[in-house]
């Protein structure tokens, strides 16, 4: 059991040898800190949200619409975050939500933010879009647990060896991502007219695939234009139905979990395609312009599966009072993840420790100032408009 609060304590310490945190406490200025030292067009990549970003406005709108009751003389003296989630055991109930690309932030990228998740026990999701391979991003977490983020390619045999490959490397559940199999419209990386992907970047995984590598003429190091060309061709996949998941739960013995899930109805198709649970997750606003925000689509979601399905949530979490609100909405945990690419952006893995470090203190806190001692605990009870403790 970690005491996660303590961190505060540290932060304190060290103030009193002179000792400043390096890293903006505050979200806020740590985006803006982030924003300022990353190369523009990498921020532009990363802050980028569909069309005019309503989506993204409206993630964080949703989140100071539901206020927490914080209720008072509740012995909180011994507090537990740990939670179990698909066999999956972590510290607290806050995973690393898959980002791609993350070598343009950092020269370390993913495998800076693996070791700063092993670090801490948390589970990270490492994206099929990684700058570097499944293998890598495994080797450099070392036991911690792990999850892998699919893209569905729309080959058959990749599709296979990407399965197969996180099986290997010891990834704990398989998370396919049904909301990007098209990008969405970005006025950010339009006015840019930059994708990562184009210069090679953000795809080792597909270039060292050996089933990737078959299909070439020449080698992704000898022709890196064909090799690019080839891997835009069996990216997306707009086809991809509901009777699709038949396959992949073929493939795997591993837990499914479907991401990208806004509509109760398309949570109840989950339950009965046979997959283990949802993300609940308008892709942090990056796809649909004027989409639903996520956290509004929580509760119904919740609801609609009950017991039946794991139900995670991301898009818009910014500190440990959002967990909060979504696990009192019905989350059985939450996925963070533009905040700790900024920290990454700033300090590497360091940075990436320090700010989930700085959601995990403040979760802790703010249980306890609640009168919760257990995530468990959490229900709409704990939220304004929500049912009478």
């Amino acid at each position: 059991m970690a005491d996660f609060a303590d961190y505060y304590r540290e932060i304190y310490a060290r103030g009193l040898g002179g000792e400043a945190p390096t890293i903006p406490v505050s979200i806020a200025e740590l985006e803006l800190a982030a924003i300022e030292a990353m190369d523009p067009k990498a921020a532009g990549y990363v802050c980028a949200g569909a069309g005019s970003e309503d989506t993204m406005r409206a993630n964080r709108e949703a989140f100071a619409q539901h206020r927490i009751v914080p209720r008072m003389l509740r012995d909180v003296a011994e507090r537990d975050l740990t939670t179990t989630l698909l066999g999956t055991t972590m510290p607290a109930p806050l995973l690393l939500a898959p980002i791609g690309v993350q070598k343009i932030l950092h020269p370390d990228g993913e495998l800076a933010a693996a070791r700063a998740a092993a670090a801490l026990g948390l589970p990270m999701i490492a994206s099929t879009a990684s700058a570097f391979t499944l293998e890598e991003i495994a080797d450099a977490g070392g036991g911690g647990p792990r999850w892998f983020q699919l893209y569905w390619p729309n080959d058959k045999g990749l599709l296979e060896s990407f399965v197969g490959r996180a099986e290997a490397a010891g990834y704990g559940a398989i998370v396919l991502t049904v909301d990007t199999f098209i990008p969405g419209w970005k006025s950010r990386d339009l006015q840019q007219a930059w994708l990562p992907f184009l210069e090679g970047t953000g795809n080792a995984n597909y270039l060292q695939d050996p089933v990737f590598r078959a299909a070439l003429e020449k080698t992704p190091e000898d022709d890196l234009g064909a090799a690019t060309g080839h891997y835009l061709g069996v990216l997306a996949n707009p086809s991809l139905t509901w009777d699709d998941l038949s396959l992949l739960r073929e493939l795997t013995s591993l837990p499914i979990v479907v991401k990208g899930i806004q509509h109760a109805e398309d949570a109840r198709e989950a339950a009965q395609r046979g997959v283990d649970g949802v993300v609940v997750s308008n892709h942090g606003g990056r796809q649909v312009d004027g989409a639903i925000a996520s956290l509004d689509a929580l509760a119904p979601i919740a609801e609609a599966v009950g017991d039946d399905l794991a139900v995670l949530f991301d898009s818009g979490i910014r500190g440990g009072a959002d967990v909060i609100k979504a696990l009192a909405l019905g989350a059985d945990a939450v996925l963070l993840g533009r905040p700790y690419a900024w920290g990454l952006a700033l300090e590497g893995q360091a940075g990436v420790e320090t700010v989930l470090k700085m959601i995990l203190a403040e979760l802790d806190l703010t249980m306890a100032l609640c009168g919760y001692t257990s995530p468990s605990q959490l229900g709409p009870d704990a939220l304004t408009g929500g049912d009478p403790a």
